[in-house]
């Protein structure tokens, strides 16, 4: 029987791994779909195309799928939708301040999944500008660690706008203004330096800690969230310590 519940959980957790797998490419899809339309379908020219590229890239989106939608935005090919950006905002458990980004083609749709998710999860909508005053749009690089020290990787990015190199365990976090992501990534490049993916993102600016229970229902809450094909991205002020990380991994 151990055996047995064994394969039954792994098969289960693969499952969950492959429908956030899926639902992931779809977002990062749609985020090339919306760079080619607005800057045009040239990665030399449209960084923003560039860097929707090789995140998805580097997540293992097929080929294909990328030059449909590049074809798609560009307006090569049929098919592509107009997307909107919304962003709206709310309070998860605790009054933990939540920031939801939309990229649909449906408003009303949107407006209404997000707000059934906020209140089946112990969340409720907020006014605008009732939290995003919490959060500052920054330019974020990730970098895996590898071989690479903080010194190595601080001496390449500072001069290209680097405001800060967090530790995140497997890799680092170059935080920039939103304006200098593109100069601090070219700066990994020429250095020969690998990273994951440079993107712009909205991080608070004060953080709220929370304790176990409060963690549990604030990562339920942005599972429900992350669930809606519209929402490309949710940011919350928690402050979740490594300690009840463990907990919850376990």
């Amino acid at each position: 029987m151990s055996g047995h519940s064994k394969w039954a959980t792994t098969k289960h957790k693969k499952a969950v791994v492959d429908a956030k797998r899926s639902k992931l490419f779809a977002k990062l899809i749609k985020n090339i779909e919306v760079a080619a339309r607005t800057g045009g379908g040239d990665m030399d020219a449209n960084p923003t195309l560039y860097d929707a590229v090789y995140k998805a890239k580097k997540n293992s989106v097929p080929n294909d799928n990328i030059d449909r939608a590049l074809k798609r935005g560009s307006g090569v090919e049929a098919g592509g939708a107009d997307y909107i950006t919304i962003m709206y905002e709310g309070y998860g458990p605790n009054g933990v301040a939540v920031l939801i980004e939309c990229l649909t083609d449906n408003r009303n749709r949107a407006a209404s999944d997000v707000r059934v998710a906020m209140t089946r999860n112990g969340g409720s909508m907020a006014d605008p500008g009732s939290v995003s005053y919490l959060f500052s749009r920054k330019g974020v690089v990730i970098v895996p660690k590898g071989e690479l020290t903080e010194d190595d990787l601080l001496e390449h990015v500072l001069d290209a706008g680097a405001e800060e190199v967090n530790d995140l365990g497997e890799a680092f976090e170059v935080v920039s203004a939103a304006g200098d992501v593109v100069a601090v990534r070219t700066s990994l490049q020429t250095a020969g330096i690998d990273y994951e993916s440079a993107d712009t993102s909205f991080l608070p600016s004060m953080q709220v800690e929370v304790d176990e229970d409060t963690a549990r229902k604030v990562f339920k809450l942005i599972d429900a969230l992350e669930d809606n094909d519209d929402v490309q991205n949710v940011y919350v002020n928690a402050d979740v310590s490594d300690e009840i990380l463990e907990l919850l991994d376990a």
